[in-house]
């Protein structure tokens, strides 16, 4: 297949790159490289597929409406995943327009995309935060989801809805993913574990958040990636069981569908920080803070639809994914 995918330069959609060029698909991979975090990190990854013959890089913003209605136009995509987005629960409090530029009308502009460019399938990235101050566990597609604590969460929820909107007046096959706590090599420098080993290595403090009471569903890179595999070739598909009177949320009349992709087994942070004490054999200063605004407690993916619908459960712990992240944290940052 002819796969566009944006965000190539990033933690997810490199990985998805790496695959699908693997298995023969030709990728066109669209980023803007911004500077949200290290600049070099993301040119590193984009270095391991820039030479294949098979992968066209594309410097753009999705928020730059004509460049996207070109790169449609001469591309003509089979299939589109996207997972470019401005992310983190805690930058949105600071500069909440950057949300709105990339989450909102950069996704209108895939949208608009796919709908006038025949697009067989799009993909695209929500986050377990749509479940906000939900406390039903584990989170499942199927329960209400309108009570966000945080305009990433907001943003992404808004993903869906629009993508419904889409599938109902245009027949497009949209898929939205709700991915869980994602970590693992090449990860993103602003998150937890990244943070952590940084830290814990310069013999500096961790900021340890909710004074360390978080429960997360940590997903490691290989099990989200293939669970967007999975989906991506398995085309959204109307539910013709669907009722207006008892509503599901995860599906619709039109060719419309969510999934949780998460490991299934929330993980104390305490001792995910006990993992990584152990694999880097140094101990952390912790400390301790209360709960930060936007964030939530706990995460628990309900991934039953995942399982029922293409076969497949993330199963990677903890203690063997931190491991994995941290053999190449310390053999990247060797070398830079």
């Amino acid at each position: 297949m002819k796969v566009l995918i944006t965000g190539t330069a990033g933690f997810i959609g490199n990985k998805l790159a790496q695959r699908l060029l693997a298995r023969g698909d030709e990728i066109i991979g669209i980023d803007n490289l911004n500077d949200y975090y290290d600049v070099s990190l993301k040119q590193a990854r984009l270095d391991i597929i820039k030479d294949n013959p098979a992968f066209t890089d594309v410097r753009a913003n999705i928020e730059d409406r004509p460049v996207i209605e070109k790169i449609f136009k001469r591309y003509k995509p089979d299939r589109v995943v996207n997972l470019a987005a401005q992310a983190g629960v805690r930058y949105s409090l600071e500069n909440p327009h950057a949300y709105i530029d990339s989450n909102i009308v950069g996704f209108i502009n895939i949208l608009e995309g796919c709908r006038h460019n025949d697009v067989e399938h799009l993909v695209y990235a929500s986050s377990s935060s749509v479940y906000g101050s939900n406390t039903n566990m584990p989170f499942s597609v199927h329960h209400n989801v309108n009570h966000p604590v945080s305009l990433y969460a907001a943003s992404k929820k808004a993903n869906e809805l629009m993508a419904h909107t889409y599938s109902h007046l245009y027949n497009l096959a949209t898929t939205g993913l709700r991915f869980f706590t994602v970590y693992g090599p090449w990860g993103r420098p602003d998150m937890a574990l990244f943070l952590f080993t940084k830290n814990i290595l310069a013999g500096k403090p961790i900021d340890v958040f909710n004074y360390g009471n978080h429960r997360r569903d940590f997903t490691y890179i290989d099990d989200i990636v293939e669970g967007v595999i999975r989906t991506l070739d398995h085309v959204a598909q109307p539910n013709d069981s669907w009722n207006s009177d008892n509503p599901d949320s995860a599906s619709s009349k039109a060719p419309y569908r969510l999934y949780n992709i998460g490991n299934n087994q929330p993980v104390e942070l305490m001792h995910y920080i006990e993992v990584l004490q152990h694999c880097l054999g140094k101990k952390a200063q912790l400390n301790m803070l209360p709960l930060q605004p936007g964030d939530v407690p706990d995460t628990y993916a309900d991934v039953v639809d995942l399982v029922n619908d293409v076969d497949y459960k993330p199963n990677t712990t903890v203690e063997d994914g931190v491991a994995k992240f941290v053999q190449w944290y310390q053999g990247y940052y060797s070398q830079t």
